[in-house]
């Protein structure tokens, strides 16, 4: 699991006063991105790039401007170039959203995807199936 601090600006309040729907995207997306960067080797991560295929989200409770905010991003399995994660968006104890997101793999030259060998596989998911 990979602990990911978030910044909330006062763009990302709507008119209701909390955090626009929209706004967990960016961050589902920061986190899983940084998550990548932190445990795979630099010369897969210049190699690689991530782009998202879905992503499902269950709003549980309202983020506000003033709150302290974390993503907790989990690897659950890489299934070929696909990888799947879920993103736990916490206020405290108290969840906020989850997050279940398919990833592809692309090779950063060719924009192709692409299968990351077993080895990068796992550093980030545990058990992995490649």
């Amino acid at each position: 699991m990979y602990r990911h601090s978030i910044g909330i600006e006062p763009a990302d309040i709507d008119h209701m006063g909390h955090v626009n729907n929209s706004v967990y995207l960016k961050w589902v997306q920061e986190a899983v991105v940084r998550y990548w960067e932190k445990v795979a080797p630099s010369d897969a991560v210049a190699r690689h790039l991530w782009v998202a295929l879905k992503h499902e989200i269950e709003f549980r409770r309202p983020t506000f401007l003033e709150d302290v905010v974390v993503a907790d991003v989990i690897a659950e399995r890489v299934l070929g170039a696909k990888a799947l994660f879920t993103t736990v968006i916490r206020r405290g104890e108290d969840v906020l959203a989850e997050v279940k997101s398919t990833w592809c793999c692309l090779d950063a030259t060719s924009m192709r995807p692409a299968r990351l060998a077993k080895e990068v596989v796992s550093r980030f998911v545990p058990l992995a199936q490649g």
